[in-house]
């Protein structure tokens, strides 16, 4: 029934969700009507074109996670005799990210009929799709709980600094002191663990810095810093490739940097690609 669900959403009319699903229309009305008693709520706003209600937007939401859960799980059982299929990878804009293509790269060339998907996001919500099995391997920085997870802890060390443009008047400093940032508007992470290891680094609260704005990630808040309104504290690798004639990276000075962690689920068995591509990281790191 959540097929049939996901297809009236994406087709915003119970009529082309019918044909999409060849059955007829007063079939699928009944099948929608029926799911909503089963969950005793209202799914859809009926009217020209079908919106959701909240609670619909959270089932399509967890539809759409099931959905991709199960076509792990089918891709695990068909790569159990052949090394083969989908191998799922987590990161931020991290240093440490940029060992892992030489390693997708030679596991590849041994295994020619695996293939890499790739997902980008803050560490919280990677740590999140690691924990209901949506993927096979999340680089994480830290600090952040991996008491669920096995990891490497990466050699690479994350730097924090302002990133900001070449005609900022902090640009021409080597390295920003605590003092700068209190007085520059800053977009800044919105991860509360990190938010507290740089309370302690400032030695005061985060709150008194002249937040402009908050990311979860930086290429949702680097258009502030290209517009001049406010630079990103954030870490070197999560802007590096940006760094150029428009834009300048500067370290904070006492230094501050972090570690990052390549992390999977403990207890999760590791067949297929999956399974193949651990033992060639644990070797190759």
């Amino acid at each position: 029934m959540l097929q049939y669900f996901l297809a009236v959403v994406r087709e915003e009319n119970i009529s082309r969700a019918a044909d999409t699903l060849h059955i007829t229309q007063p079939t699928l009305s009944r099948q929608m009507a029926q799911l909503e008693e089963e969950l005793g709520t209202q799914l859809f706003i009926r009217g020209k074109h079908l919106s959701l209600t909240e609670a619909g937007i959270l089932l399509r939401r967890r539809a759409e996670e099931m959905n991709e859960l199960l076509s792990k799980i089918e891709q695990e059982i068909e790569q159990q005799s052949e090394v083969g299929g989908v191998i799922s990878i987590g990161s931020g804009g991290l240093l440490a990210v940029q060992v892992l293509p030489k390693i997708m790269e030679a596991f590849r060339e041994q295994y020619p009929n695996v293939q890499y998907q790739i997902y980008t996001n803050s560490a919280d919500h990677v740590k999140e799709r690691l924990e209901q099995g949506l993927l096979d391997f999340g680089l994480l920085l830290e600090p952040i709980d991996v008491t669920r997870f096995d990891y490497i802890r990466m050699k690479e060390r994350e730097r924090w600094g302002l990133f900001m443009r070449y005609d900022h008047p902090l640009a021409g400093r080597e390295k920003i002191t605590r003092e700068d940032l209190l007085t520059t508007p800053l977009a800044v992470t919105d991860r509360l663990s990190i938010q507290k290891e740089l309370e302690s680094w400032l030695g005061l609260e985060f709150s008194q810095l002249n937040i402009f704005a908050y990311y979860n990630i930086v290429d949702n808040a680097i258009w502030l810093t290209d517009q001049g309104i406010a630079p990103l504290l954030t870490i070197e690798g999560a802007i590096s490739r940006l760094e150029g004639e428009r834009f300048v990276f500067r370290p904070v000075e006492p230094e501050l940097s972090m570690t990052s962690v390549l992390a999977w689920k403990k207890f999760q068995p590791h067949s297929g690609a999956a399974g193949k591509f651990l033992e060639f990281l644990r070797a190759f790191l």
